[in-house]
């Protein structure tokens, strides 16, 4: 035999080692795939909660599609941390940000809303701050009160608590975020342990969750701010992650600590929008003031922002009315404003900061005659 004709066949022999092994890295990585595509599924039908008595939002008309119509989706992060008291059933919402999503333009537009907004919630029957609707009715009541303030639908609603919030981001392998100015903070265990420095940073989950909870060195403005660009920056690097070991990560990351009314088909039809609309996502804010007239911090609302920011997010979805029911007659004044407080609501991270940067604690001074855990 001729050296030409061995070098032929061991030629022949390694081109079809090489295409076993390509072949049988295909088959694992589609049975990978198909793998992972059971256990998104699964964590999804654990994730997914419909609210009671809300097939949809009561301001649409026709049924909605993800892939077909522009929808809105109210993310709300809650503390539930049993060392601050909370617990599941009387948390408040720590993050509240409304985004809208265009299906026309794939374009996004996230809001957030100050936590100590005061606003009317429908399921008590008075004004108060939006953080306490959860405490109130839970994630039914935070819905409504968001919907009354902008009068758009909540079409969708994603609820995450810190760990979920932790476990995501370092999932992902961290985000890189923006640090206004150098940061000492709690951690999820309230360890005053978190020391961040002012610049460009990859945070990790305890990082990024200090750097969108602060707001001791200037105001729940910023801080809804810092919120957007950490969202902004989970959805754009878990939008592009491209390792399959990172996708089984997140997935296991969400577990027991995300709740949503999205089925697994409608995330699917999200993240495909997601992966075309992330570089176009533009955010909003709230304008207003600081307001201690009553003797208990609330963020009261700059008309003009909120009538501006309302018709924006009209607009965005489609549904924009030049008539808006501002004569409504609402309670002016909740059980706070009168003086009461709820004897196992703990008003501690409630802090008022004036321009000097003094803090005030404002502290419940009778009980306050509401169940919050129905």
């Amino acid at each position: 035999m001729s050296k030409k004709t061995n070098k032929s066949s061991k030629l022949g022999l390694t081109l079809k080692v090489f295409a076993l092994v390509v072949a049988s890295l295909l088959l694992s990585f589609t049975a990978y795939g198909v793998y992972l595509s059971k256990q998104v599924e699964t964590a999804a039908q654990g994730a997914f909660e419909a609210i009671d008595d809300r097939e949809q939002s009561e301001l649409r008309e026709e049924e909605i599609e993800p892939l077909e119509d522009s929808i809105s989706i109210l993310f709300i992060g809650v503390d539930d941390s049993l060392q601050r008291g909370q617990g599941e059933s009387n948390s408040r919402s720590d993050a509240l940000i409304l985004a809208t999503l265009n299906n026309e333009d794939k374009s996004i537009k996230m809001l957030s809303i100050p936590r100590d907004s005061y606003t009317y919630i429908p399921h008590v029957g008075f004004k108060d701050k939006i953080t306490h609707a959860h405490a109130f009715g839970g994630t039914k009541a935070t819905i409504e009160a968001v919907e009354e303030l902008f009068n758009i639908p909540v079409d969708y609603y994603v609820k995450m608590n810190f760990n979920a919030f932790i476990d995501v981001v370092d999932a992902l392998g961290g985000v890189v975020a923006d640090v206004p100015y150098d940061i000492l903070e709690k951690d999820e265990f309230d360890n005053r342990s978190i020391q961040l420095t002012e610049g460009r940073h990859l945070l990790s989950g305890s990082e990024a969750l200090a750097l969108v909870r602060t707001r001791k060195a200037d105001s729940d403005v910023e801080r809804g701010k810092r919120q957007q660009q950490v969202l902004k920056a989970i959805i754009q690097k878990g939008t592009s992650v491209t390792s399959i070991t990172k996708y089984a990560n997140v997935i296991d990351a969400v577990g027991d600590n995300m709740r949503t009314d999205m089925k697994f088909d409608e995330i699917k039809s999200l993240i495909s929008y997601l992966s075309d609309g992330t570089s176009n996502i533009d955010t909003l804010n709230l304008e207003g003031k600081d307001d201690m007239s009553t003797g208990v911090y609330y963020y009261k609302l700059d008309e003009d922002s909120l009538n501006e920011n309302r018709e924006i997010l009209q607009r965005h979805l489609g549904i924009y009315s030049s008539t808006f029911d501002e004569d409504v007659t609402v309670p002016e004044t909740s059980p706070y404003d009168r003086g009461y407080g709820d004897s196992n609501y703990d008003d501690s991270n409630d802090t008022f900061y004036n321009d000097s940067q003094n803090e005030t604690d404002l502290q419940p001074s009778e009980e306050f005659e509401f169940d919050f855990r129905n």
